[in-house]
């Protein structure tokens, strides 16, 4: 259990998280828009200090906008937080995509393995803004290669006992999220009797790492109804309809049909001007999200998947308005990403969404 230790110095928040739902956005322009509408003293400034309408008025970096950022945490932490030492926190949420249970709390990043490759400039962005911050803001979730099942009678045999919550909030995709602050620190050999896998939070732990941090905030789960959702993937601002896509993905080879099937393994359904294609991948070992990225994206259609014109997007979170079209691909099973980790392999990048996460917010903590 090494690797798993209470808080030293946190913060615990006392009602509702300041500004918007952080979780909420992804793409940079969503986070823009989303600034645009907020007072400045919000969570979501703190995180994205660079994207606030003050720093893009007078061009500021991030590093110019830093010094805001901690001024304005600072604010949020006197006006909608208390200060709390050495916290174990059972974490209970419940909502339409599942339920877990878990221990909120320091994980040193030895005992963490990651499952799936990082976008590179985000991470140095998330790096600098807590290196920039001084404290964590979110927790990555993280689950045990085995024994799940005892951390989950441990977490909710202590929440039985426990009394009231500390924090209780409903996030904006009606799930509610409690928190009981200073439970049994037993709780932390179990949450540690195992190595741990991302199940979300791969950059924030690649983050932690650049940042030369030895640990993060973690929420150590195992379910008991821990979901893994699709990561699908969109085309936008390329101008390219059904018509165009089906001769460029026959001319790389593959069988392409109209049809009004649901993805599967080695199948991708594209959803385009109110058509559905079928593009049935190349029998292969590679996940399907390396295949559509190599294949159809980049070979077939000459983009790059790193580039402007294809971002990923969870199951269930609204279609961009510029999208051309929305590849589907089906969910990776929980055993081949435990398979994956097994024969030290890593999956494509926002290959799996796993529900319900922790909210950012509810708890804060220092540097460890």
């Amino acid at each position: 259990m090494s690797w798993v230790r209470a808080i030293r110095s946190g913060w615990v928040l006392r009602g509702e998280v300041p500004g918007p739902d952080v979780d909420e956005f992804a793409e940079p322009e969503r986070v823009v828009a989303a600034l645009a509408r907020g007072n400045g003293r919000t969570l979501l400034a703190v995180q994205h200090p660079h994207r606030t309408p003050a720093a893009l008025a007078e061009g500021l970096t991030l590093d110019q906008a830093l010094p805001a950022a901690r001024a304005t945490l600072s604010v949020l932490r006197r006006t909608a937080y208390r200060q709390a030492d050495n916290i174990v926190a059972p974490y209970l949420v419940d909502g339409p995509d599942g339920s877990v249970a878990g221990v909120l709390c320091m994980v040193g990043l030895d005992g963490v393995a990651h499952v799936e490759e990082v976008y590179p400039q985000v991470v140095a962005e998330r790096a600098a803004v807590i290196s920039g911050l001084g404290c964590l803001t979110s927790a990555a979730m993280l689950v045990p290669v085995r024994d799940g099942d005892r951390l989950t009678a441990a977490v909710l045999g202590a929440i039985e006992t426990a009394g009231p919550p500390d924090v209780s909030t409903v996030d904006s995709g009606g799930r509610r999220h409690r928190v009981w602050v200073n439970g049994d620190a037993d709780l932390l050999e179990v949450a540690g009797a195992a190595p741990l896998l991302v199940a979300d939070g791969n950059h924030r732990v690649a983050a932690a790492l650049e940042a030369g941090l030895d640990g993060l905030l973690g929420l150590v789960t195992a379910g008991p109804r821990l979901r893994i959702g699709a990561f699908h993937r969109v085309l936008v601002g390329t101008g390219l309809g059904a018509a165009a896509l089906t001769r460029a993905w026959q001319d790389v080879g593959l069988t392409v049909r109209r049809a009004a099937e649901e993805p599967a393994r080695g199948r991708v359904a594209v959803d385009c001007a109110g058509t559905t294609l079928v593009v049935e991948l190349p029998d292969t070992t590679a996940f399907d999200h390396e295949v559509v990225e190599s294949l159809l994206v980049h070979r077939a259609l000459g983009l790059d998947p790193e580039g402007p014109h294809l971002r990923p997007l969870p199951a269930g979170r609204p279609v961009p308005d510029d999208a051309d079209a929305v590849l589907r691909i089906a969910p990776v099973p929980m055993a081949d990403v435990l398979a994956t980790h097994a024969a030290g392999g890593r999956m494509p990048r926002k290959s799996t969404f796993f529900t319900p996460k922790p909210r950012s917010g509810l708890v804060l903590a220092d540097l460890p």
